[in-house]
């Protein structure tokens, strides 16, 4: 509800910092290779994304990527498939606008999983999100973005006002950078979603550090 702490303690403890969203990538030692590196390098979330693979390659690659995350201690969630993230035993899930109902989620993966929901640029999304029961909610995208190019745009100030209304962490997305998300994390939020700025960087682990630093800073 609004203003009010959830009592999942564990969604304010897991979901903090830089929150990796894996590339598509079919090759799965590769996709481990990144993952790894991003993790050594400090960020505290995994999210699985793949959207174009096939549901078998989608199982073995969760499985692998679980038993990453674990090995770091890192949460693990699911991008838009609930019925995988209780496949492979993830820590939660991430749901877009169509990826079906945080009370569906909840039924299938229990009181103790996490499930997180994309807002957009929409406050009464979010608000709607957490009196269902999301565990956190992301907004996005702040600023231009390679993956998702024709991404709503959110501003900035919206993620003060989220801080101050909403009593779950509050993740940013969309075209994150090391040079634009001081700004974010200034404003309000708990963690930041990145695949481009952090996958695509000439050395991963390097960056996740540079980022992961900035929030011991804030």
């Amino acid at each position: 509800m609004k203003g009010e702490i959830r009592s999942s303690l564990i969604s304010s403890r897991t979901i903090l910092g830089l929150y990796a969203i894996t590339p598509e990538e079919t090759d799965t030692v590769e996709l481990l290779r990144k993952s790894r590196l991003a993790l050594q390098g400090g960020a505290r979330v995994l999210q699985y994304r793949n959207k174009a693979a096939n549901p078998a390659l989608k199982l073995y690659q969760a499985q692998a990527l679980r038993a990453l995350t674990l090995e770091f201690g890192a949460t693990f969630i699911v991008n838009d498939d609930a019925q995988l993230a209780e496949q492979v035993d993830a820590d939660g899930v991430h749901l877009g606008g169509a990826d079906g109902s945080v009370a569906k989620a909840r039924t299938l993966l229990g009181k103790q999983r996490l499930i997180g929901v994309s807002c957009y640029n929409r406050a009464s999304l979010a608000q709607e999100a957490v009196q269902q029961g999301a565990d956190y909610v992301a907004f996005g995208a702040f600023f231009a973005s390679s993956v998702k190019p024709g991404a709503v745009k959110a501003e900035v100030a919206m993620l003060q006002t989220a801080r101050q209304e909403l009593g779950v962490p509050i993740v940013a997305i969309g075209g994150i950078t090391l040079a634009n998300c001081p700004v974010l994390i200034e404003a309000g939020a708990d963690a930041l979603a990145v695949i481009s700025a952090l996958f695509d960087a000439p050395n991963i682990e390097a960056a996740a550090r540079e980022f992961s630093t900035l929030f011991s800073r804030a």
